[in-house]
């Protein structure tokens, strides 16, 4: 899920469902370039957390300047961030709303509503995030409706409602494949399902499982193109242009919370939940038109209940529900773990991991598999803080439930 899949829960209570809010490799994305320093969607350019960012301060001793800060209203979203324009989403006036701010003062260019309001005691509002592409942008409301909008002006170009769903809302964010516009209906409206992204006409669905919290995640292996859907009780692998089913496997968490996003790299996909089920690698080959998946490892070690990992040179770091980790990709060997860090979040950029916690501290750390040393550790929110952080251009996006700031890290 995107809150992108930032859509987390917190910890059960003895008699009581646990709430879990989800959330959306180096990777040939088949869709219309960013400019370089977007982050036009969940996980940023190549779904997989990594920013291009370059130069920016990474020892700290004090909170950075605040450019600005804006009560836009409760939600889990990320900060999509295209030119000189952020894109997020917040809630009022009894309605979900897609906002676009100006990167340079926070001031509100456009807000479109999506639906009604969702309200549920953990956590409010929209829980994807939006998904911006060739002058337009996407995004599935809490309660499910499916909004494409002009990028410059917030019109709605098309929309479709779908009525499945899961306990905690809708989570995924839309993902951008070529032509396609791919996201999780559920039921018969498919598991995973594409439209045209111009028109919004259906184009193909895969599956009829119900739906789970995390991103469709886009791969290429050994000339073809795949996109991975984990719904609520299994991965599916299917052609991206197609939509038909290659490889999939079951996969079972409590209440059905897979949110976290997948990753592809050298042939070996990973996946992650939390709830005691843990993490695995399958090695997946091709066997004439499909896939086959052999695990190669399974543990508890990463507990990804709504944590996205980043992969980098073999390693992933992860804040997921126990500790911050650093774990072995092929091995699933913990390298090293830091348990006062939970529930966060994370992307990589320029060498550091850039965190912040659950609680709004951000923390700059060289990256290292041997050890987590932060060389900065600053207060930038207050109050719960689930939501990925986006960093383009200089500038630190952050957001709890309801209130997005920017800093600048530039030098």
């Amino acid at each position: 899920m995107s809150c992108h899949r930032l859509v987390p829960c917190p910890r059960p209570t003895p008699g009581a469902r646990a709430l879990p809010l989800a959330a959306p490799l180096l990777l040939v994305a088949l869709v219309p370039p960013a400019v370089a320093g977007d982050w036009p969607w969940w996980r940023g350019p190549n779904h997989d957390g990594l920013s291009g960012e370059r130069g920016f301060q990474t020892k700290l001793t004090e909170t950075p300047p605040k450019l600005w800060s804006a009560n836009i209203g409760a939600a889990f979203s990320g900060i999509s961030v295209v030119g000189d324009k952020a894109y997020t989403c917040g809630m009022g006036d009894g309605h979900q709303i897609l906002y676009c701010l100006n990167v340079a003062d926070g001031k509100i260019v456009w807000q479109t509503p999506i639906e009604k309001e969702f309200k549920e005691g953990n956590g409010d509002g929209t829980r994807a995030t939006p998904t911006v592409a060739d002058g337009r942008v996407y995004i599935v409301g809490a309660l499910g409706r499916f909004l494409c909008c002009d990028a410059e002006t917030g019109r709605e170009l098309w929309s479709h409602q779908f009525n499945h769903k899961p306990q905690w809302a809708y989570s995924g964010s839309v993902l951008i494949e070529g032509d396609l516009a791919v996201t999780t209906p559920g039921g018969d409206a498919g598991a995973l399902a594409a439209f045209d992204r111009k028109t919004g006409a259906p184009v193909w669905k895969a599956g009829n499982g119900p739906v789970g919290y995390s991103t469709p995640y886009p791969f290429t292996f050994d000339g073809t193109r795949y996109i991975v859907g984990f719904v609520a009780k299994e991965a599916l692998v299917v052609e991206a242009k197609s939509g038909r089913v290659a490889w999939k496997t079951p996969w079972k968490t409590d209440w059905d919370v897979n949110a976290a996003s997948p990753i592809f790299h050298d042939g070996h996909l990973f996946l992650s939940s939390g709830y005691r089920t843990g993490s695995a690698v399958f090695k997946l080959r091709k066997d004439g038109d499909r896939l086959t998946g052999e695990k190669l490892w399974e543990s508890k070690i990463i507990l990804g209940k709504f944590q996205s990992a980043v992969l980098v040179d073999g390693c992933l770091y992860v804040s997921e529900e126990k500790a911050l980790r650093c774990v072995d990709f092929l091995t699933g060997k913990q390298r090293w773990s830091e348990k006062g860090l939970s529930n966060g979040t994370l992307i990589v950029a320029d060498g550091h991991i850039v965190f912040l916690s659950e609680t709004g501290e951000l923390q700059i750390a060289p990256l290292s598999p041997e050890k987590y040393e932060p060389t900065t550790k600053v207060e930038v929110l207050k109050g719960k803080s689930w939501t990925i952080p986006t960093l383009c251009d200089g500038r630190l996006f952050v957001r709890n439930l309801k209130q997005m700031a920017c800093y600048q890290l530039g030098r």
